[in-house]
C-alpha cells in the first residue's frame, strides 16, 4: 500500500515541479500521504534544487518538510557535492539551504577567478600578484577548492585551459594553507613529540592535489595496531597494552611486556604485511610520503621509523629517535628509570632492516664508521622534519633538466620555513628563480623577489657578497632587457622566418573535434610558454612537439586557449590544428 501512494506521489511532484498552480486533487492527493513518505520522495534524488524551492511554496506542510535545516535540503546538498559532507559533523546544527547557497556563490566565483586567469595570464608561465584575488574570497576557502576539484575532473580533455589554470589556483592555495599549519606546529614546545603530524604535513605540501589527511593516515595506522594486539593477544592474553583505549599515551615500564610488543609488531609488518625497506629503488621521493609509505608497504629508514615509532608509542613503548648518520634509527631503554645512561644503556632498531635489534657495536658496521656518542642521542620533533625535508632536497637536486624542479621548489619552501635564515638555501632559492626561466617570461614581481631573497642574504651574511653581487648584477641585466623588450612587437607572416605560419589574426576557425567556434588573435613561430606548461599539457605528444606555430585563440564562450598549427595541407578548407592535451585536436575554417 505504502509503495503504491509512493509511486502515486511521484508522478505527482514533478507535475507541482513544472506547474505554478498545480490542480487541487493532485496537491490534496500529495499532502495526505505519510510525512516519511514525502521526505523519501523529495529526497529520492530526482528533484532539483529549484524543484524543492517550488515544492515548498505550495502549502504549509511541504514548507515545513522542506525546512532549511531539515534531511530534504540537507540530501540536496550531499547529492551536488558529496565530497564536502566529511566536513560536517552528524551532532552539528546546519542550515543546509544557507550551505547550498554559499557553496552555489563560491563555485560561480571560483569559475569567474579561473577564467580571468585565463584572460589575464595566459602568456604567462608563472602568474605575477594573480592570486590576490583567491586571497580576499570571502565564504569557506574549502567550497572554494571543491569546485576547482570539480573543474579538474570534468570529464575527458574537456577546457583543458581551464583545467591548467584550476590546478595551479588550487595548487597554491592548498600549500599555502598547508604552510601556515606547519610553521604553527613548529612552534609547539619541544616536548610536543606529534612525529607523525609533522610528516603528514611534509607529504600534504609536496602532494597538495592529493587528499591526504591526518585523520586518515592515523586511521590507517590505527587498523594495524588492532592486528598487533590481535597476535600480542596470543601471546599473553593478559598483556596492558591491550586494555589501552584510543588516544591514550600510557607507557608500560616492564622491558619484558614491551619486548613482547615490539616481537608483535615484528610479526605483523614485516612478516603479515610484508612491510620492508625500499633498497631496490631507495632514492624515490614516495617513500617519505607517509601515505605512500602505507600504500606501498615501504619506505627508507626515517619513514619506516617514524611508522614504527608511531605504533609502538600506541601501544604503551617508548621508543625515541636517533639521527643516526646515513641511517635513521629508533633506541630502546634498557636501564632502570631515573639512572644515569650512557649509549650502551639502548638496543637500536632498525625499522628498514625488519625491527632488528642492534647494539652500539651493531650500528657503527651497519654505515662503515665510528661515531661519537652524541650522534646516538634522541631528536626532538623539528630535527626529524629537517632530516626527511633534507633527503627531499637531495631528490630535489637530483630532477633532470627538463622538469620543473617542484620537489626542489617544495622542499626549499619546507627547509626554509623551519630555518628561515640559512643563507645557502637562500641562495640556491635565488639561483633557481634565476636559472629556471620561471620568471623571464614577463613576471616581472619574481625578479624582485630574487632581489628581496639576495637583500636577506646579504644582511644574514656579508661574506656572500661575491655570489649575491653576481646574482644582483644579472638579475638587474635582466630588468633592463625587459625594459627594452616594451612596446608593441611587430611579427610579419611574409618575412622568411615565419614562412610555416599559415594562418592569420582575424580567422574564424572551427574546432573539429569539440565543435566550439573561435577567432585567432595572435600567434607565435613556436610555443613560447614555458616548460611547466609544455610538460602539463604534453605539448610533446603533438606532432611536431613544441617546433611549429602557436595561435591564440578567443573561443565563443569567452575563454582564451593556445593551439598548436599541426601538420597537414596548407589551405583554410582543410586547416589541422591542435588544441593542447594529451593528444592532438583539430581546428577548420569557417571561411
Amino acid at each position: 500500500m505504502a509503495a503504491a501512494a509512493v509511486d502515486s506521489a511521484m508522478e505527482v511532484v514533478p507535475a507541482l515541479a513544472e506547474e505554478a498552480a498545480p490542480e487541487a486533487a493532485g496537491l490534496s492527493c500529495l499532502v495526505n500521504l505519510p510525512g516519511e513518505v514525502l521526505e523519501y520522495i523529495l529526497c529520492s534524488g530526482s528533484l532539483t534544487a529549484a524543484d524543492i524551492g517550488r515544492v515548498s511554496s505550495t502549502c504549509r506542510r511541504l514548507r515545513e518538510l522542506c525546512q532549511s535545516s531539515g534531511k530534504v535540503w540537507k540530501e540536496q546538498f550531499r547529492v551536488r557535492w558529496p565530497s564536502l559532507m566529511k566536513h560536517y559533523s552528524p551532532t552539528d546544527y546546519v542550515n543546509w539551504l544557507e550551505e547550498y547557497k554559499v557553496r552555489q556563490k563560491a563555485g560561480l566565483e571560483a569559475r569567474k577567478i579561473v577564467a580571468s586567469f585565463s584572460k589575464r595570464f595566459f602568456s604567462e608561465h608563472v602568474p605575477c600578484n594573480g592570486f590576490s584575488d583567491i586571497e580576499n574570497l570571502e565564504g569557506p576557502e574549502i567550497f572554494f577548492e571543491d569546485e576547482l576539484v570539480c573543474i579538474l575532473n570534468m570529464e575527458g580533455r574537456k577546457a583543458l585551459t581551464w583545467k591548467y589554470y584550476a590546478k595551479k589556483i588550487l595548487y597554491y592555495l592548498r600549500q599555502q594553507k598547508i604552510l601556515n599549519n606547519l610553521k604553527a606546529f613548529l612552534q609547539q614546545p619541544d616536548d610536543y613529540e606529534s612525529y607523525l603530524e609533522g610528516a603528514v604535513y611534509i607529504d600534504q605540501y609536496c602532494n597538495p592535489l592529493s587528499d591526504i589527511s591526518l585523520r586518515d593516515i592515523q586511521a590507517q595506522i590505527d587498523s594495524i595496531v588492532e592486528l598487533v594486539c590481535k597476535t600480542l593477544r596470543g601471546i599473553n592474553s593478559r598483556h596492558p597494552s591491550l586494555a589501552f583505549k584510543a588516544g591514550e599515551s600510557s607507557m608500560i615500564m616492564e622491558i619484558e611486556l614491551q619486548s613482547q610488543v615490539l616481537d608483535a609488531m615484528n610479526y605483523v609488518l614485516y612478516d603479515q604485511l610484508k612491510f620492508k625497506g625500499n633498497r631496490m629503488d631507495y632514492y624515490n621521493a614516495l617513500n617519505l610520503y607517509m601515505h605512500q609509505v602505507l600504500i606501498r608497504r615501504t619506505g627508507i629508514p626515517i619513514s619506516m621509523s617514524l611508522l614504527y615509532l608511531t605504533i609502538a608509542r600506541q601501544l604503551g613503548v617508548p621508543l625515541e629517535p636517533v639521527n643516526f648518520p646515513s641511517h635513521f634509527l629508533l633506541r630502546w631503554c634498557q636501564g632502570a628509570e631515573g639512572a644515569t645512561l650512557d649509549i650502551f644503556d639502548y638496543i637500536y632498531i632498525d625499522a628498514f632492516g625488519k625491527g632488528k635489534q642492534l647494539t652500539v657495536k651493531e650500528c657503527e658496521y651497519l654505515i662503515g664508521q665510528h661515531v661519537t656518542a652524541a650522534l646516538y642521542g634522541v631528536v626532538n620533533v623539528k630535527k626529524v622534519l629537517q632530516r626527511m625535508v633534507g633527503n627531499l632536497l637531495s631528490l630535489g637536486k637530483r630532477e633532470g633538466i627538463d622538469q620543473s624542479y617542484q620537489l626542489l621548489r617544495d622542499s626549499l619552501d619546507l627547509y626554509l620555513a623551519m630555518y628561515p635564515d640559512q643563507v645557502q638555501l637562500l641562495l640556491l632559492q635565488a639561483r633557481l628563480y634565476f636559472h629556471l626561466g620561471i620568471w623571464p617570461e614577463k613576471s616581472f614581481c619574481l625578479v624582485l623577489k630574487v632581489l628581496d631573497i639576495l637583500q636577506h642574504i646579504q644582511t644574514l651574511d656579508p661574506g656572500q657578497h661575491g655570489a649575491v653581487g653576481y646574482l644582483v648584477q644579472h638579475t638587474l641585466e635582466h630588468i633592463e632587457r625587459k625594459k627594452e623588450e616594451v612596446g608593441v612587437e611587430v611579427k610579419l607572416r611574409s618575412h622568411e622566418k615565419h614562412r610555416d605560419v599559415c594562418y592569420a589574426i582575424g580567422l574564424i576557425m572551427k574546432h573539429k573535434r569539440y565543435g566550439y567556434n573561435c577567432v585567432i588573435y595572435g600567434w607565435d613561430p613556436t610555443c613560447m610558454m614555458g616548460h611547466e606548461w609544455i610538460r602539463n599539457m604534453n605539448v610533446h605528444s603533438l606532432p611536431h612537439g613544441h617546433h611549429q606555430p602557436f595561435y591564440n585563440v578567443l573561443v565563443e564562450d569567452g575563454s582564451c586557449r593556445y593551439a598548436a598549427q599541426g601538420p597537414g595541407p596548407h589551405n583554410m578548407e582543410n586547416v589541422v590544428s591542435q588544441d593542447l592535451g594529451p593528444n592532438g585536436t583539430v581546428l577548420s575554417s569557417l571561411g
